[in-house]
């Protein structure tokens, strides 16, 4: 079957939307948080308590499966669904985004990229087709288009001939998988140029594709551009259709793409700050190795079930400050179930016409104690 979304209510004041994905493997509510499993795992979360987050959909990589252990090899042994213990389902990434910003001595041509891994230092070559070959043998049940990345800021032709490349590619990746069944989603990029943006939905939204993906934002830019090109950039994206915002990001910017109509978010922002000792909750970012933590009976959030808010700050502190593994995993686990109860709050938010006053409520707390 291919990958589709029932739109169940759009809320009465802005775009959010509320839906059901419906994918091979099963179901995902939208607005939708996929957490990040580049190599075939969530870091620090075994996959049972995964699940516990509330999680539903997550994401892998094929640059990095490819590179270790290999397509051939996961698809020997089940696909990645089996060979990572996880039944719900799963998004690949195409590996464009790693050649852009992993990859030693790179060469874009319009075959592909000719990269040296950043592991061994082997020669490499990561084509249109090659990329969905290795999605198709990973087994995903989302591919994405590979498309080429840019850095921004940057010369305008050099962004605008990224962007027709990645139509082209686009194609390409199309005329692969249509034997195949596997679910292509593309990609709009652009850089920050409303014209380039809308040609490049325009011209993806024609090859009739199952979903739209956003990509190339989130880069360095302030936040407020980033919005403003989600303002005119899902508007040109079929409504029956998911659209996924790339890399972001932020609680604050979830809950601003939602409000511009995105359905589906990814980012290594729950994980990579809980290992590092910072959790994200209703009050704001809470830094635990800060002092006034030391003898803090509260938990990170009440009302949250996951495991760290079981126990009290002061002990999650005394994990970190001890150096045991423990902590990063607990913190890890508080985040990406904050993230997933966020959307699903948001979800209800929408599903009642009160996602405005939802979005306000929760700027307004987590500005009060200064973030954004």
């Amino acid at each position: 079957m291919k990958v589709s979304l029932t739109l169940e209510h759009t809320d009465a004041s802005t775009q959010a939307r509320a839906g059901i994905l419906s994918t091979p493997h099963g179901e995902a509510l939208t607005p939708a948080f996929m957490p990040v499993g580049t190599v075939g795992a969530v870091k620090g979360i075994e996959v049972g308590l995964l699940e516990k987050t509330g999680a539903k959909i997550i994401l892998g990589n094929t640059y990095h499966l490819a590179l270790r252990p290999g397509e051939e090899l996961v698809q020997k042994l089940g696909g990645l669904h089996k060979f990572i213990g996880w039944n719900g389902p799963i998004l690949t990434d195409s590996g464009g985004f790693q050649v852009f910003s992993l990859a030693q001595r790179r060469k874009i041509t319009e075959e592909g990229a000719i990269f040296q891994s950043h592991i061994d230092g082997r020669k490499i070559m990561l084509s249109p087709e090659r990329s969905m070959e290795i999605q198709l043998a990973l087994g995903s049940d989302i591919a994405m288009a590979f498309d080429h990345v840019v850095a921004l800021p940057n010369e305008e032709d050099v962004i605008y001939d990224a962007m027709q490349r990645s139509v082209r590619w686009a194609v390409r990746c199309r005329d692969f998988v249509v034997e195949s069944g596997q679910s292509l989603f593309g990609i709009v990029q652009g850089g920050l140029n409303r014209a380039y943006r809308i040609e490049c939905a325009q011209r993806l939204v024609e090859l009739d594709l199952p979903g739209y993906a956003i990509g190339g934002l989130s880069v360095g830019e302030p936040p407020e551009l980033m919005y403003e090109t989600l303002d005119y950039t899902t508007p040109e994206l079929p409504r029956e259709k998911p659209r996924y915002l790339m890399g972001v990001g932020t609680p604050w910017d979830l809950l601003e793409g939602i409000a511009r109509g995105v359905d589906m978010f990814d980012c290594v922002m729950p994980t990579r700050n809980g290992r590092n000792a910072m959790a994200f909750s209703d009050e704001g970012k809470i830094r635990l190795r800060n002092q006034i933590y030391r003898d803090d009976e509260r938990p990170l959030e009440e009302g949250c079930p996951c495991p760290a808010c079981q126990r009290s700050r002061a002990y999650l502190r005394h994990l970190f400050i001890a150096g045991e593994m423990l902590g990063p995993i607990l913190v890890s686990i508080h985040n990406v179930t904050y993230y997933e109860r966020l959307m699903a709050r948001a979800r209800a938010a929408i599903l009642e016409d009160r996602f405005a006053q939802f979005l306000q409520e929760r700027k307004e707390g987590w500005f009060a104690n200064g973030v954004k």
